[in-house]
């Protein structure tokens, strides 16, 4: 794919997740976002960079250089370029090569999360990149990593929407009662850029994480709020014990795990997923971040071993269409807001045939 090609495919002109500021490290980083073939890093004053991974040069990738002071030196012939993408040094002569520059995109980091602005060349940015205030909030701690799915990136957008699955996908970690969670009670609201999805599950039997994180007396009012952005969605999932407080209370009190998901897609066919959970430790369960945190990731590797092998088989049943239900009206709406800031609708985002007769 070219970066050309990456353009039309995906919502540009946009702030998407490039991954978290621990991951800059005294390496540089290759990723590829949207097409684009980039290298991440840090210089030594703290500012973050992100440049096209081709050396102007012999075209190695920038990502196999070094880190140094002022910027990043190709591992082939050593010229050193600086945050801008400018060669700042030609080893071997004094002349610098006016067009010795490779191509820069703004990189910002925001409550520890890393935004690229992807778009046409010479477009900039006229937001700010989101804010996620739960990562500096005292009264949460938080844990995260980044996946690698071979699978395209609405499909991740789709599992996040329909939470119905997690009483048959995540047994033995957040799930619940199957029936439980079919049942639940869900407003989906929607506008032009975002999709809002909230599902009640009251009087409920607590899932393994929640039991293990929170001293509950019994069952639970359970809850999830899920908000789809383009580039992420923002999930606040929790439960409290049953008539302490109204679900619909912005205050309410009770187990949190609050996740940020950013999912950029890395190709048509593949794409990363960007994570945390913040959770607030009750006083008398302190260290227990490092458990929910290990047991969201192992939640999250169920979701990519589902997804991956969904994608598989639509490929290998390219033709067949999918029957609609009630639990899929929050993708569906993204799936639509998708389609339209990308101009069109491809057959990797079409929307499956809604079958009222089983509604």
């Amino acid at each position: 794919m070219s970066d050309t090609d990456a353009i039309t495919d995906f919502p540009a002109n946009r702030w998407w997740v490039a991954g978290f500021d621990w991951e800059l490290t005294d390496k540089p980083l290759a990723r590829t976002l949207l097409g684009h073939r980039l290298v991440l890093f840090r210089t030594s004053d703290g500012a973050v960079s992100a440049l096209e991974d081709r050396c102007c040069h012999k075209e190695l990738p920038l990502s196999l250089g070094t880190l140094e002071q002022h910027g990043l030196r190709c591992g082939y012939h050593g010229l050193l370029f600086n945050h801008g993408g400018q060669c700042i040094e030609a080893p071997g002569q004094a002349r610098i090569p006016g067009r010795a520059r490779v191509r820069a995109f703004d990189l910002r980091e925001r409550n520890h999360i890393l935004w690229i602005w992807i778009g046409a060349e010479g477009v900039q940015p006229d937001i700010e990149p989101p804010a996620y205030a739960f990562h500096d909030d005292p009264a949460y701690s938080y844990g995260g990593d980044s996946f690698h799915y071979d699978a395209p990136w609405h499909l991740i957008h789709d599992n996040l929407l329909d939470l119905s699955h997690l009483g048959y996908v995540h047994v033995k970690t957040i799930g619940g009662n199957a029936a439980v969670h079919m049942n639940a009670q869900v407003q989906v609201s929607a506008d032009e850029r975002s999709v809002r999805v909230v599902r009640w599950l009251p009087d409920s039997v607590p899932p393994p994480t929640y039991t293990a994180a929170w001293p509950f007396k019994a069952n639970v009012d359970r809850w999830q709020e899920i908000d789809f952005k383009i580039s992420h969605c923002e999930i606040w999932t929790g439960g409290m014990d049953v008539g302490t407080q109204s679900l619909d209370d912005p205050g309410r009190h009770g187990f949190h795990m609050r996740g940020f998901h950013g999912v950029t897609p890395e190709t048509l066919h593949t794409a990363h997923y960007f994570w945390t959970v913040a959770t607030n430790p009750h006083p008398d369960k302190q260290n227990i971040t490092d458990l929910v945190v290990s047991q969201t990731a192992a939640t999250f590797l169920e979701d990519k071993v589902i997804i991956e092998a969904q994608w598989q088989n639509q490929q290998r049943f390219p033709s067949r269409s999918q029957v609609y239900l009630n639990i899929d009206a929050g993708p569906t709406r993204a799936r639509r807001i998708i389609d339209q800031l990308c101009g069109s609708t491809s057959r990797l985002t079409a929307e499956p045939v809604e079958d009222r007769s089983t509604m």
